[in-house]
């Protein structure tokens, strides 16, 4: 197990279906949750049995104050060591992404295939992050009557409708009130470690893999290129047109048919 990774959470999953090896895992975003991929993972079980995972302190798991991107791959190497025989294709999307690259790089005999969306492998500064997490750690609960009003409320601080909508989907029933599903203060103090580059200097994964980006995205730039190949040197890189940083929503047909060719021409 990684050394980062003491304390393992035993994750929370979906069976999206599919039957056929290796299978399919999915890691979801930050903020995101296994239900992001519920449309995506059941239209790539046509071809594989698929599961999408809840990270640590994310959707249906258990909340932990530690959040490395070593724990959180600590936690998927347990979840596979207890669910999948063999190696699996991971697929991560952002922040899921990261914990795949570091898995692929440090564990390469658990990875058939890897599939990163719209992430690289470098540091990000996410301002904009920053300031969504202001707003969401203001937001008064004891006085929010339902996620219309917590979006309102954050309007002024979040100004794009769609990623309002986004982050109340982290919202739930708590009684007669509101509570976050997410553990936000732990996600909230691990914000500089996750925009970091858990990829070390000389780490490398020699297997199949493929990048995704989103076209409308400024995650992936044509500079970030050369890294992708030096610490994945069999990488296809491909650009979803019209996508932004969720090609597995917002282009679903073609995320879907790139993962098909892709698939297919590593003969997976």
């Amino acid at each position: 197990m990684d050394p980062e990774a003491p304390n393992v959470v035993a994750l929370a999953h979906r069976d999206l279906g599919g039957s056929g090896s290796p299978a399919i895992v999915l890691l979801h975003g930050l903020l995101g949750s296994s239900r992001n991929w519920q449309t995506a993972g059941r239209g790539l079980a046509t071809r594989r049995r698929v599961f999408a995972l809840d990270l640590r302190n994310h959707g249906m798991s258990p909340h932990s104050p530690g959040m490395s991107y070593g724990a959180m791959a600590g936690d998927v190497l347990a979840w596979l060591e207890a669910h999948v025989h063999g190696p699996v294709e991971l697929v991560g999307h952002s922040m899921g992404g990261k914990v795949a690259m570091l898995i692929a790089c440090r564990h390469p005999a658990r990875v058939s295939g890897l599939a990163v969306i719209d992430i690289a492998p470098r540091p990000y500064r996410w301002p904009e992050r920053r300031q969504e997490f202001a707003a969401m750690n203001d937001l008064d609960l004891s006085t929010l009557t339902s996620r219309a009003d917590a979006e309102a409320r954050m309007e002024a601080r979040v100004p794009d409708w769609a990623q309002r909508k986004f982050l109340t989907t982290n919202l739930e029933r708590a009684g007669d009130g509101w509570a976050w599903q997410i553990d936000l203060p732990a996600i909230t103090a691990s914000i500089p470690g996750l925009e970091a580059n858990p990829i070390a200097d000389g780490e490398r994964f020699d297997g199949p893999c493929l990048f995704l980006t989103g076209e409308k995205s400024g995650y992936v730039r044509p500079a970030d290129h050369a890294a992708i190949r030096r610490h994945f040197p069999s990488a296809r890189i491909e650009v979803l047109a019209g996508s932004g940083h969720n090609p597995h929503m917002e282009a679903r047909e073609a995320f879907l048919g790139a993962i098909a060719r892709w698939e297919d021409g590593q003969g997976a």
